[in-house]
C-alpha cells in the first residue's frame, strides 16, 4: 500500500504525463495501461500510435483472469519483484517464475534450449489460463507462441515486452500472429519495469 507522500508524487507524476502527452489514439481502459508503463520507463516514446498493441480480447481476458485467481507466470525474477504484491494477495494470484530452478540448467542443455525457454515448460500448468509476463527474454516469449502453437498451453493473456537486440522486435511480431490475448509493443524497447506495470495497471482497473 501506498504512504500517503508516495500516492501524492505518483499522482504528480500522472499529471505531468497526461500535460505532456495532451490528445492521443488510445481507449478509455488502454490509456491507464499505456500511461502506467510510460510512469515506469520515463519514455513518452509508448505514447505514440500503436506503439503498444493490445489484441481486442486482452485487457477484458486479462482482467477476468486476475479476478478469478490466475498465475501470473514471468521470465525473470526483475518482473516479479515490481509487481505490486497486495494486489497478488488481494486476488489470491500466484506469482510463477522458474528461472533459478535447479533443474532448469540441467533440463535445458538436455534439450538444447535456453533457461529462459525451459523455464517456460516447466511453467505450463500455471501459464495455462494464467497470464505470462515476458520483460527480458525474446527466446521465452517464442517459446511460449511456440507452445501455444502446439496446443500444450492456452494461457488468458501474454505480456510480451522482451527488451534487447536480437530476436527482441521479431518475438513481438510473431505474438501478432497469433490468437491469443496479447498484449506487445512494437521494436526493441521493452524490460521489466514496463512490463510489470502493465500487469500493475490491469490491478488498478479492477480497482
Amino acid at each position: 500500500m501506498q504512504t500517503r507522500k508516495g500516492q501524492s508524487i505518483e499522482d504528480a507524476s500522472m499529471q505531468v504525463i497526461e500535460r505532456e502527452i495532451g490528445s492521443h489514439s488510445y481507449s478509455g481502459k488502454e490509456w491507464p495501461i499505456v500511461r502506467r508503463v510510460i510512469h515506469s520507463t520515463a519514455d513518452f516514446d509508448f505514447a505514440r500510435e500503436n506503439a503498444i498493441i493490445f489484441h481486442k480480447d486482452a485487457i477484458e481476458s486479462g482482467l477476468n483472469a486476475l479476478k478469478a485467481g490466475c498465475s501470473i507466470v514471468v521470465d525473470v525474477n526483475g518482473v516479479a519483484g515490481l509487481l505490486n504484491k497486495q494486489n497478488s494477495k488481494n486476488f489470491d494470484n500466484n506469482i510463477v517464475c522458474k528461472i533459478s530452478d535447479p533443474e532448469i540448467m540441467q533440463q535445458a542443455q538436455k534439450e538444447n534450449k535456453t533457461k529462459s525457454q525451459m523455464s517456460m515448460r516447466i511453467a505450463s500448468s500455471d501459464i495455462d489460463g494464467g497470464i505470462v509476463v515476458i520483460g527480458n527474454a525474446p527466446t521465452a516469449l517464442l517459446e511460449i507462441i511456440q507452445m501455444i502453437k502446439e496446443n500444450v498451453v492456452k494461457p488468458a493473456l501474454v505480456i510480451g515486452m522482451p527488451v534487447g537486440f536480437i530476436s527482441a522486435s521479431e518475438s513481438k511480431d510473431e505474438l501478432h500472429k497469433i490468437d491469443v490475448p496479447f498484449i506487445t509493443n512494437k521494436g526493441r524497447k521493452g524490460g521489466s519495469s514496463s512490463a510489470a506495470a502493465i500487469v500493475n495497471a490491469l490491478y488498478k482497473l479492477i480497482n
